[in-house]
């Protein structure tokens, strides 16, 4: 394990990345506005299905539903550094060193990242046609993607608690800094935290407001062509954000919890 002075001084780096954190830019703040002409003039039928995988997406929160990613990627990720052996669990990975989960969680960032350049190309060629369509699809990448990184840092997905976890992260990552910095209160409040769970209607609000954010950057992939070049600029950016957020507020947890260990010293005999 890594020695307490190590953990210290990562724990201030990752706080400092929390304070540098900046607010919106103006015309993401004015999102919501042209995302509500937007839903005028984009087909019914676009609009449906947009809708209907969004609230899929929303009961990810209760039961993970077809979002759930495997935990042998991952682990196969880990065993290719040469640090996990021929037999091992996910419960291992949360007893690796940091930076063993650093360099996995990286992968699956960079990963990710592509995937969604290359995605936000494909529908840009649409324009308007494919927009409502590519919009689930980047949210369903971002749930992906924080799964991943979750794992990466020794946390398991499949529980409630983590994936109302990862979808305040991806709250985070879309919201300006006055919301920044009340979720990072309620990431450290376990009272609230635990409310946070009864509160079976919070995962609407975060899916509204992270799609409403896309408002004036998908404006840019209603010109067929040109959407291309904005299209992969733009769900590049989406995810890039998203999983830094997820690396460092799971970064942050897995510190913390190791920093708690050395304190509490080894367990009585």
């Amino acid at each position: 394990m890594e020695s307490l002075e190590f953990l210290q001084k990562e724990l201030e780096s990752v706080e400092k990345w929390e304070k540098d954190q900046k607010d919106l830019w103006f015309w993401e703040k004015l999102g919501r506005i042209p995302f509500k002409l937007l839903d005028k003039i984009t087909p019914k039928f676009l609009q449906d299905k947009a809708l209907q995988i969004l609230d899929e997406i929303g009961s990810y929160v209760q039961t993970g539903g077809k979002y759930l990613v495997s935990e042998k990627s991952i682990l196969k990720k880990f065993k290719e550094t040469g640090i996990l052996q021929e037999e091992f669990a996910p419960s291992d990975i949360a007893n690796l060193p940091l930076g063993a989960m650093d360099q996995t969680a990286s992968y699956f960032k960079s990963s990710r990242t592509k995937m969604a350049a290359v995605q936000g190309a494909t529908t840009g060629v649409g324009g308007l046609l494919t927009l409502g369509i590519d919009i689930p699809i980047i949210l369903g990448l971002s749930l992906k993607t924080l799964q991943e990184i979750a794992i990466s840092y020794g946390y398991n997905p499949n529980s409630k608690e983590e994936r109302i976890f990862i979808i305040k992260c991806l709250q985070f990552a879309s919201s300006d800094y006055v919301g920044k910095q009340a979720i990072l209160l309620s990431m450290t409040d376990g009272e609230r935290n635990r409310q946070a769970i009864s509160q079976l209607q919070g995962w609407r609000e975060v899916i509204a407001a992270y799609r409403d954010n896309f408002g004036w950057k998908k404006l840019f992939q209603m010109v067929p062509v040109a959407g291309i070049v904005f299209g992969a600029f733009i769900n590049k950016s989406t995810i890039d954000e998203v999983a830094e957020t997820g690396m460092m507020l799971y970064r942050k947890r897995r510190i913390l919890a190791r920093i708690q260990q050395i304190q509490q010293g080894p367990a009585d005999e």
